[in-house]
């Protein structure tokens, strides 16, 4: 089949998908966790649950991050850590890099693939703690899917 997407296709046109409910313009991200090559969680950027949103009470700035919501990557692993399912060995997908904070917790969480979209910011700290635990970490660089596009 010719025109069959790819796993990594597959789980970035997830991310780019999931990423249409972030509720923060500053990025519209989405998250996908795999594991063998199975959707775990996904997560978009947006406020606590039951909370105002960004695009309802405006940004909640400090030191030019704003702070009022939770990322697409730390919503994923809060989904699967509520619901009992286990992080250790996965993958995940995400739209852009991830920050500094949300990379931590995914070393932490025991992810051993990173996969983005887009460059956003990648600190330098990120990148020296995803090499020094030896996690692959690489750029998608798939075109965005449109719904009935031809391949």
């Amino acid at each position: 089949m010719p025109n069959r997407l790819s796993w990594e296709d597959y789980f970035m046109a997830n991310a780019e998908l999931i990423s249409k409910r972030s509720t923060c313009d500053r990025a519209f991200v989405g998250a996908v966790l795999v594991k063998d090559n199975r959707i775990i969680a996904t997560g978009y950027n947006g406020g606590v649950a039951a909370t105002d949103n960004c695009n309802e009470a405006g940004h909640y700035m400090e030191d030019g991050h704003c702070i009022r919501t939770v990322h697409a990557e730390m919503n994923a692993l809060i989904q699967c850590a509520k619901e009992g399912i286990s992080t250790n060995n996965t993958e995940i997908y995400v739209t852009h890099f991830p920050c500094i904070n949300c990379t931590k917790a995914l070393l932490q969480a025991g992810i051993t693939k990173i996969t983005y979209k887009h460059a956003y910011r990648p600190h330098p700290f990120a990148l020296e703690l995803i090499e020094k635990k030896g996690v692959v970490c690489t750029q998608h660089d798939v075109p965005t899917l449109t719904l009935g596009e031809e391949s």
